[in-house]
């Protein structure tokens, strides 16, 4: 390069804050930065400056991948983004549009056309449009016509043509249009025919857990859902516990599920048990560590295992509670409000209100009232608009 033309680029690199040396560095690692023309590199700054991006956005974009001032793949989309949607997207997510797609370049653009590209994200607009495309810019690779048309249609059917919430589970996990039609029809037909569920069961499934798409049929589907189905559990009883915990289709069993059957049947709960089966249920929604230091506080406390069973039946969600929360709870009971521990067996649920908002705050405005004998079922469980009701009566 001319000693005057490299000067005069690297003028315009510092004002993307791309220093000296740099921009020296950057030359010197990417031979195909020094074997283009000074005019192309700088025509391609300026297009790219022309998108009103943000200058140091741009600066680090080009450090990152300083590809993009030489690879002609993305000259269409450029071109899409300063006469499509230049103006139509705030500046900051053209930004993060530009710097996603064009740091996964090598695997998204593959020469796509402008026409290309704007029909995909005009079929994707009502499915999540940019806001799809800004989780995952990899879309952008796939055959409209042959793939993700298809793999939308999917989801479309089991929605009973649902548009808003298929775009929920797409933006959710775009991953999903990375499986196939076979794949994902794989698990559809698996669920339909072994778990005996029906479309909208499914889709409901994939709504809280679209990740079950990434779950092996055969090494975790079927075991799992064989085993609910020997703790007596129906179809619908399974539809529940998935809504509930789908991630005890796909978490590990011998790092994570194993510890929490071992736990429960140590304090007494019977094996392959429908009341098993709903303990689990809320295991899976905690780690085992936690779990066991729920258990050892309740025996600290002077519970019995099967104490601990009887609250658990009654109310399921204490084995999933935070440690920490549940003995904070279980301090202010004994010592404010001067409660035995033992109405816990009666009334488990207490465990489950928030501390502050809830326990606290319900017991300070009603202690001074009704007392220290107030049942604290009926001081929790009444509604905002019940308790306010009461607490206005109190005060005439």
């Amino acid at each position: 390069m001319a000693d005057a033309q490299t000067a005069s680029f690297f003028a315009v690199f510092q004002e993307i804050g791309i220093g000296f040396e740099e921009t020296q560095v950057l030359f010197s690692n990417n031979p195909d930065l020094t074997s283009a023309s000074i005019e192309s590199l700088r025509a391609r700054l300026l297009c790219l400056r022309s998108l009103d991006l943000d200058p140091l956005a741009l600066g680090k974009l080009i450090t990152k991948r300083p590809t993009v001032l030489t690879d002609n793949e993305i000259d269409p989309l450029l071109t899409f983004l300063r006469d499509e949607l230049q103006g139509k997207l705030q500046k900051q997510r053209l930004n993060r549009l530009l710097t996603k797609i064009i740091v996964n370049l090598p695997k998204v653009l593959c020469g796509r056309s402008v026409d290309e590209i704007d029909r995909t994200l005009a079929f994707l607009e009502p499915f999540g449009g940019i806001a799809l495309i800004l989780k995952r810019p990899q879309i952008l690779n796939h055959d409209l016509d042959a793939q993700i048309i298809p793999r939308v249609n999917v989801l479309m059917e089991l929605s009973d043509g649902d548009a808003d919430s298929v775009g929920k589970v797409l933006v959710r996990f775009p991953i999903f249009l990375s499986y196939s039609v076979e794949h994902v029809e794989g698990h559809v037909g698996f669920l339909s025919s072994f778990a005996e569920l029906d479309y909208r069961q499914i889709f409901r499934i994939l709504q809280v857990y679209p990740a079950i798409v990434t779950a092996s049929r055969e090494r975790k589907l079927r075991p799992r859902i064989q085993f609910l189905k020997e703790c007596g559990l129906d179809s619908d009883d399974i539809f529940k516990f998935l809504i509930k915990a789908p991630t005890f289709l796909s978490t590990s069993f011998h790092v994570n599920i194993a510890h929490k059957l071992v736990l429960l049947v140590k304090i007494g709960y019977r094996y392959r048990k429908k009341d098993f089966a709903v303990a689990i249920r809320s295991a899976t929604r905690t780690n085992s560590v936690n779990m066991q230091m729920v258990i050892g506080m309740f025996l600290n406390y002077g519970f019995s295992c099967e104490e601990i069973v009887a609250m658990s039946k009654k109310h399921p969600q204490i084995l999933q509670y935070n440690h920490a929360s549940l003995e904070m709870k279980m301090e202010y009971l004994i010592e404010e409000m001067g409660r035995d521990i033992e109405e816990l067996l009666l009334f488990p649920a207490f465990l489950g209100y928030k501390f502050d908002d809830r326990i606290k705050h319900r017991y300070e405005v009603k202690k001074n009232v009704r007392g220290a004998g107030m049942s604290i079922n009926k001081l929790l469980t009444v509604s905002d608009e019940t308790f306010a009701g009461k607490r206005k009566k109190a005060h005439a």
